[in-house]
């Protein structure tokens, strides 16, 4: 108990001569810039920067790509319900060509390979939604690295920091605390800046991966409706997609082999 009650007496009269410090030279001090807080961090402010603006190019990014505008745009959706009524499955698979997004790459995959079953378009569909997911998920995963390795950067400049404040203590003293106050001041913006950008990055990222869930549940909705009762056996054998079959009937080689004529 007595150790603990010292402790707090130590601690609180460390920050009173702090506070008095502070307040000694506070007519004197001029108040900084965003500019002068950079400088002050020291060279792990430059990559972190680089973080912070890769950051939010990957949120802006990935909340684009992510928006049903992008994944299934309503006109698409619209467009391939018509044909798929009308049974024109040609159409429906040149429109999926040329259309471009996510839902219409799922049904141009699933329409190319319905001649030749069930199971094998199943398969397309199951494949080509794990590449769209897999694709999305891969750029939302950068914002973790970013959150990641942000506070590392942050780390080492705590580091580096605190190897300045000491050398510059043991070359000039307590008697001058204007300098082991600089030093201390690189600890403290580079770790906080590793921070701030490390936090909303990692917020950004699982909110980009529920936001990528639902999305990709949406599209293997849309996907399962359009295919639902689909006619297998009447499109099998056909060339839907127009798709060049390099797969063809093997040719034997039915020459007797030079040593049989010779015999």
């Amino acid at each position: 108990m007595n150790s603990r009650t010292s402790l707090l007496a130590t601690l609180f009269l460390g920050l009173s001569t702090l506070a008095a410090v502070a307040q000694e030279a506070a007519p004197g001090v001029k108040e900084k810039t965003m500019m002068d807080l950079f400088h002050e961090g020291g060279w792990v402010m430059y990559p972190i920067t680089i973080c912070s603006v890769a950051m939010i190019w990957f949120i802006v990014d990935g909340f684009l790509r992510t928006g049903a505008k992008k994944l299934y745009p309503t006109a698409h959706v619209v467009q391939l319900r018509d044909l798929f009524r009308a049974g024109d499955y040609v159409a429906a698979h040149e429109f999926a060509k040329n259309a471009g997004s996510p839902l219409c790459d799922v049904v141009r995959a699933g329409v190319a390979l319905s001649p030749d079953g069930k199971t094998m378009t199943e398969e397309a569909i199951i494949s080509e939604i794990s590449r769209i997911q897999a694709d999305l998920m891969g750029r939302a995963s950068y914002l973790s690295v970013i959150g990641v390795c942000t506070p590392m950067i942050g780390l080492t400049g705590t580091v580096t920091g605190m190897m300045k404040a000491f050398e510059k203590l043991g070359s000039s003293g307590v008697g001058d605390p204007s300098k082991l106050a600089e030093a201390i001041g690189e600890v403290l913006v580079a770790t906080a800046s590793g921070l701030f950008i490390a936090i909303p990055a990692f917020i950004s990222y699982y909110l980009l991966r529920n936001r990528i869930q639902k999305g990709i549940h949406d599209v293997t909705e849309i996907v399962g409706g359009l295919f639902r009762g689909f006619p297998y056996a009447e499109i099998e054998g056909k060339n839907v997609g127009g798709d060049e079959l390099y797969a063809a009937k093997p040719v034997w080689n039915t020459e007797p082999a030079a040593s049989e004529v010779k015999a």
